[in-house]
């Protein structure tokens, strides 16, 4: 059912599905599901990521998920090492490889053929700026790359010095910000890919997003926070994902409860405008909307027909489904 060299991938905004379907995906191609949310792979930041419950399994492998403590970095280039790493393993064992996710650049990593390391370095450059941050402190150095690269600032937290000099360090030695590198090579797709793109009707999406946020609360998301908050983790890239950084305003005496959670839903109704917004302009997608499928049995079966022709016409695989 499989062949070396041949992916599928899962994508959409957050609330759109893709639990759900991946699942139906994978034991209609014999697959392993590999995570592609960043957020995903720390441990005991279970709900307010949607992390998927052995329940829900059904027993499809589920990998890359719980990998990491909520202390530590992660970054895409370690993400594209892990996922290439077990798709050869997934691959090895006659299964197929599905990754499911919605972090755009992470997934991208693993398609392409992007160097992340190829830029020239400069030890004494790197010394200079770990001094400064001894001196001002490590925001200071974040700031310094906001002005140069405010795309790559977004993505590495301030606390993360190592790949803020590193960003810092490939500018001082090319002239050209890491996005810029990235954004400038023309790396080959290494895989026979699927892209499946699920998408819905906004107005929906967004209900979808308000009453997950609401279902998360009563499932604790208050307390996983809480439990965080206590533990003394600040300043990690963890906690900047959106369900903690609201909440830890709460915690903080910052905000009200209720205006702590109508950020957290405005937060994730923009991110998944954006998460459509980038994988429409950045990835060869072929979409399917979800709208009438998340409310009626029959059409979500319809639809799981519709994308499993697609893989199977894509990719010259045949599912076990008849």
């Amino acid at each position: 059912m499989t062949a070396e060299g041949k992916l599928i991938v899962l994508i959409g905004p957050t609330a759109v599905g893709k639990t759900k379907m991946s699942i139906e995906l994978a034991k209609a191609f014999n697959g392993e599901i590999i995570s592609g949310d960043s957020m995903q792979i720390y441990k005991k930041l279970d709900i307010g990521t949607a992390k998927i419950k052995t329940s829900e399994m059904e027993g499809i492998p589920h990998h890359l998920i719980d990998l990491l403590d909520p202390h530590e970095s992660f970054s895409v280039a370690q993400f594209q090492e892990l996922v290439r790493e077990k798709i050869s393993d997934i691959v090895g064992r006659g299964k197929q490889p599905f990754i499911v996710g919605g972090t755009g650049l992470y997934i991208q990593s693993v398609l392409y053929d992007f160097q992340f390391s190829e830029a020239p370095s400069d030890e004494a450059f790197r010394q200079r700026m770990e001094m400064l941050a001894n001196e001002k402190g490590n925001q200071y150095i974040h700031e310094h790359l906001i002005n140069i690269d405010p795309d790559s600032a977004n993505r590495i937290h301030p606390n993360n010095l190592r790949r803020v000099i590193r960003a810092l360090e490939v500018f001082h030695c090319t002239g050209k910000t890491m996005t810029e590198l990235v954004r400038t090579q023309s790396p080959k797709m290494l895989f026979d890919t699927a892209v499946i793109g699920l998408t819905m009707e906004r107005e929906k999406l967004y209900e979808r997003i308000n009453q997950r946020v609401d279902l998360m609360i009563n499932e604790g998301l208050l307390h996983e926070v809480e439990s965080l908050y206590r533990s003394g983790l600040r300043n990690c890239q963890s906690i900047q994902g959106i369900g903690y950084k609201e909440l830890y305003q709460y915690f903080d005496g910052d905000v009200p409860i209720q205006e702590a959670v109508e950020k957290l839903k405005q937060n994730s109704r923009r991110y998944a405008k954006r998460q459509l917004t980038w994988f429409r302009n950045k990835m060869d997608v072929e979409w399917f909307d979800m709208t009438s499928a998340t409310s009626s049995s029959n059409e979500f079966t319809k639809k799981n027909s519709e994308i499993s022709a697609y893989i199977e016409g894509k990719l010259k695989i045949k599912s076990n489904t008849y």
